[in-house]
């Protein structure tokens, strides 16, 4: 695994991690998360004019990803309405990997070590022990079927538009690309949140944190834009498991400055991740 690739991944972690922070004290997280597709489709409005579009055979691509990229966040907000996000959500993120590696191996013909098989696991392992924690925590909820099918919906919509985009720069240049599919997004997105919650919301919030949801806006375009760079030299495999460090990086940001909790297993499988994460970086 290239040491480049391991550098870009933390980072746009770390950057994806901060925006879910930012996301956890947002009264309304949909909308809160609506802005950020929003902002972050102007922003790559404003970035294209410089780079252009992408060529005409990258554009499947792009609305390909740009409607599972919707459909990912229609699925988020159901899991916020259905109140049991915290719940299933590592469900999600530790599933996603393991599927990332099925397609890649079977689409992408990437030939992986028995190290990197065995990273790759230790990182799955790691966030679905973190996120146990929050069952734990919640003794008096018990994940409901829905909530649970909605964490493999989103795992496997993860892994399926990862793969897509991984695909796309791979074999095309990423920034315009990448801009271009941000752009499109916003077009489905919004139209469903207005429909279901109205102008109102947005515009209460807008005026109450508009400084915040820029930045959230900036941080997850550049979060996203770093993994594709990231993509275009590195095994999808690897960088689409190493990403999902941001889980660990959210709950220490939880732990130092909301004062959640960081009990013994969410520190066990913070280290399992990391672990993981050298063994690909090494006999990756």
């Amino acid at each position: 695994m290239p040491i480049f690739a391991l550098v870009l991944l933390f980072f746009s972690a770390s950057m994806h991690a901060l925006w879910n922070f930012l996301l956890k004290n947002a009264e309304e997280k949909y909308i809160a998360m609506g802005w950020q597709v929003i902002l972050s489709g102007i922003f790559s409005l404003g970035f294209i004019f410089f780079t252009g579009l992408p060529p005409k055979e990258m554009w499947l691509f792009a609305v390909i990803s740009m409607i599972l990229e919707a459909i990912y966040f229609i699925l988020l907000c159901s899991a916020y309405s259905d109140h049991d996000f915290s719940l299933v959500y590592p469900i999600a993120r530790g599933a996603a990997p393991a599927l990332l590696v099925l397609w890649s191996a079977i689409f992408l013909r990437e030939q992986l070590t028995a190290g990197g098989y065995l990273g790759i696991a230790m990182i799955t392992g790691g966030i679905i022990v973190i996120g146990a924690t929050t069952l734990l925590q919640n003794k008096s909820e018990k994940p409901h079927l829905r909530g649970i099918l909605t964490a493999l919906s989103v795992a496997l919509v993860i892994s399926i538009y990862t793969f897509i985009d991984g695909t796309a720069v791979k074999n095309g240049p990423v920034l315009p690309y990448g801009l271009s599919m941000f752009v499109m997004v916003p077009f489905v997105t919004t139209p469903y949140l207005t429909r279901k919650y109205g102008w109102g919301h947005f515009a209460d919030m807008w005026k109450k944190k508009h400084g915040y949801l820029l930045l959230g806006g900036l941080l997850g375009l550049v979060a996203y834009m770093l993994a594709l760079f990231a993509y275009t030299f590195a095994p999808l495999s690897y960088s689409g498991a190493i990403r999902e460090v941001s889980a660990v990086i959210g709950a220490f940001l939880g732990w130092r400055l909301l004062k959640e909790e960081m009990g013994g297993m969410r520190v066990v499988g913070s280290v399992i991740v990391f672990a993981g994460v050298m063994v690909i970086a090494v006999f990756g």
